[in-house]
């Protein structure tokens, strides 16, 4: 299970103001799990793991063994919470790198953005090759997505004919309603569905995260076997769980006037991770004038970017940082003859040794320079673990927010740009 560190943060917090924390965070918790809260209508994402092999996860499973055997490439269309979470696991799974390694399709995510660049890459990328798609969004009017999806279903259309693009389409959308919901049940696409209360940022455990995930072999079982192991361990209601650990130091750390929480990781392959983690903890407590503000870093790589702001910047911010364990497949340094670079003196150790070093140093420095940090320990890079950290991070969402005083579930302001943006497109009623 993941441990969480908080013995970093007392140059800014005092043990006994943590532990007058902690009738806040039970009834946090409290509220979470009784559903008594603001935005309980969206809880459904506390249950999705309960039956890891229901109906639905095996025609996951079914659905994408056939995208595997038809196609060279999938493109996953959606935006926020529709491809962030699948691509997190993806990536700190098999890589940045991962389509160009062999043994399931490529994997491409469209409709998260309105770049004519982008799109033009995309089309590049499928050309000469047989794709599948999945579509992914509730409504089917979000604009980014939508947009792709026209252009998509076109493409697909042209090289397939329409019937035969029909058995490439898979859209994940609501059960009953919504444009997309129709636009499947017309054309006859095969669906999966997105639960009615469950919000998009929390829908990484639905079919949303899962078909993608299993197209690029991922056992969707496996995942969700982790996260309701994971839903388990987590009911405990005292600072005894690591959820309440982390939730109640970063609130503690807030009121103190630690506003930003920069999440780190030394694995460059966790970068779609931290993304995801933003989205969930950017939209679910960033409103009513309240909020640690949610922002990611690559370690070491931005040390050499960001290290002069974090070391001696305003001390406004601390840092959560996730760590894995050591990795079983060993590098050694070896020995240069010239020596040029001085680095003979590594000669024999591994290059997991020196980023444990490069970790130690840096937590000491940031933490002499006034930077708290909690530490969480995450353990071995692997299936089980991506699912842990899944739920793990939504419980302390749901929990944190509260704590806070805000609704985690609603996202009020996410529609004022919209509605401007509408206006000067000429949006009808806009």
């Amino acid at each position: 299970m993941i441990s969480v560190d908080i013995s970093n943060i007392w140059g800014s917090a005092a043990l006994p103001d943590l532990l007058s924390i902690e009738k806040e965070v039970f009834d946090a918790h409290k509220t979470l799990e009784d559903a008594t809260g603001a935005g309980n209508d969206f809880l459904g994402w506390r249950h999705l793991a309960d039956d890891p092999e229901n109906d639905e996860v095996m025609r996951i499973r079914a659905a994408a063994k056939k995208i595997r055997e038809s196609c060279d490439v999938f493109v996953v269309v959606g935006i926020g919470g529709s491809y962030l979470g699948p691509r997190a696991a993806l990536e700190l799974l098999y890589g940045q790198n991962h389509n160009l390694t062999k043994g399931h399709p490529q994997i491409f995510f469209a409709g998260n953005n309105l770049s004519t660049a982008s799109w033009h890459e995309l089309c590049q990328l499928l050309e000469g090759k047989d794709f599948c798609l999945n579509i992914i969004s509730k409504s089917g009017t979000t604009t980014e997505p939508a947009i792709a999806t026209r252009a998509l279903r076109w493409m697909a259309e042209r090289k397939y004919g329409a019937e035969k693009a029909k058995e490439r389409i898979f859209v994940t959308t609501d059960p009953a309603k919504g444009a997309l919901r129709q636009m499947a049940t017309e054309e006859g696409y095969e669906t999966f569905v997105i639960p009615p209360n469950v919000g998009g940022r929390f829908s990484v455990l639905s079919a949303v995260g899962l078909l993608p995930m299993a197209v690029a072999g991922i056992d969707p079982v496996e995942i969700l076997t982790a996260a309701h192991q994971a839903r388990k361990e987590l009911d405990i209601r005292s600072f005894d769980n690591p959820v309440w650990q982390y939730t109640a130091s970063r609130n503690l750390l807030y009121r103190a006037g630690k506003v930003m929480e920069l999440l780190c990781c030394y694995e460059p392959d966790f970068t779609f991770f931290g993304r995801w983690w933003q989205q969930l903890f950017g939209e679910s407590e960033g409103k009513d004038g309240k909020g640690i503000f949610p922002a990611c870093a690559e370690f070491t790589a931005d040390l050499h970017s960001l290290g002069q702001m974090i070391q001696q910047g305003e001390r406004n911010f601390f840092e959560t940082v996730v760590k894995f364990a050591p990795p079983k497949k060993k590098v050694a340094i070896e020995m240069d003859w010239k020596d040029l670079d001085g680095l003979n003196y590594l000669e024999g150790k591994t290059l997991d040794f020196v980023q444990e070093q490069a970790f130690a140093g840096t937590l000491a420095a940031h933490t002499d320079g006034g930077v708290p940090v909690i530490l969480l320990q995450a353990g071995d890079i692997s299936v089980s673990t991506i699912g842990e950290l899944f739920y793990f991070f939504e419980l302390a969402c749901g929990v944190s927010a509260y704590t806070l005083g805000v609704n985690p579930f609603n996202q009020p302001g996410v529609e004022f740009y919209k509605k401007n943006m509408f206006h000067l497109l000429g949006k009808p009623g806009y």
